[in-house]
């Protein structure tokens, strides 16, 4: 359980450094306020529209009584917006770290320059910046689609579909969710998403003690704007771990696996040379 509490500790790190640099606070708003705003009106739609999609896609159900007609399409309405907030909570972040790519990046920069040493960059134009996360969240949104339809046909099974499929549902949410947010940070070191995905996975419980709690209170109603800074933030930190590069739990830990970072190295493809090609393990 120790690195839950690890998790939830860079999650209110974050949140603390954005609270003594205030001006990033402020600035980090508006990329937030913006999506918000599109987000809000797509699901006041939906609210709007949820009964007549639920009757569209169960036409077998007309002839039966209307007690169980009510019950039946009632809960499929109420999946239907769980699927939604589950699936809105990772293209939330996608999307407003997309609209605010060039302060999420220098807020990110100012997190490592705080803590020291090297502060990498990308030697990347922003058109490409923009190109490279705008595919990796695609990629991220396939993946969560898959599992949305996962979670969707086991919400059927009795007993589990209420129980064990909503807990299943924040974890993947946590899990993709940290992942846009340390993308930031992993993008500048030249971690593409192909390596970036078996570091999370290495420490799964680390990437849910920060991405859960995070998931959870982005279903609060503008929370999401607020927190943003400050995950970002956060996830700069969480990332210095998982690179080896920060004071957290990362090398008191000698089964977590480190990326090659001696001098002389080659760079990546995604900077152009600009930062150390990271090692993974092949039996990832």
């Amino acid at each position: 359980m120790g690195d839950l509490g690890v998790g939830f500790g860079y999650l209110v790190k974050g949140q603390r450094w954005v609270g003594a640099h205030g001006r990033w606070l402020g600035f980090g708003l508006l990329p937030g306020l913006v999506t918000l705003v599109l987000y809000a009106a797509a699901l006041v739609g939906l609210l709007y529209g949820a009964d007549d999609l639920t009757a569209w896609a169960t036409p077998f159900a007309d002839d039966w009584s209307s007690l169980w007609q009510g019950l039946f399409r009632g809960f499929l309405t109420v999946l239907l917006f769980a699927i939604v907030l589950f699936v809105a909570v990772i293209t939330f972040t996608a999307v407003t770290l997309l609209v605010g790519q060039p302060f999420y990046e220098s807020l990110s920069e100012a997190v490592d320059r705080s803590e020291g040493g090297d502060v990498p960059e990308s030697g990347l134009p922003l058109w490409r910046e923009l190109w490279i996360s705008a595919r990796d969240s695609l990629r991220i949104l396939g993946r969560v689609l898959l599992y949305a339809v996962l979670l969707f046909a086991l919400g059927f099974v009795p007993v589990v579909g209420q129980t064990v499929v909503p807990v299943l549902g924040f974890c993947v949410s946590g899990f993709f969710l940290t992942e846009e947010l340390t993308a930031v940070a992993m993008q500048r070191r030249g971690i593409e998403l192909k390596q970036r995905l078996p570091l999370l996975r290495h420490r799964r419980l680390l990437t849910l003690g920060f991405g859960v709690p995070l998931t959870l209170a982005f279903l609060v109603p503008f929370v999401a704007v607020f927190l943003m800074p400050g995950a970002v933030a956060g996830a700069t930190l969480m990332a210095r771990d998982l690179t080896g590069e920060g004071a957290g739990t990362g090398p008191a830990d000698p089964a977590t696996p480190r990326l090659n970072t001696a001098p002389g190295q080659a760079g990546s493809p995604l900077t152009g040379g600009t930062a150390p090609a990271p090692e993974v393990p092949r039996d990832w």
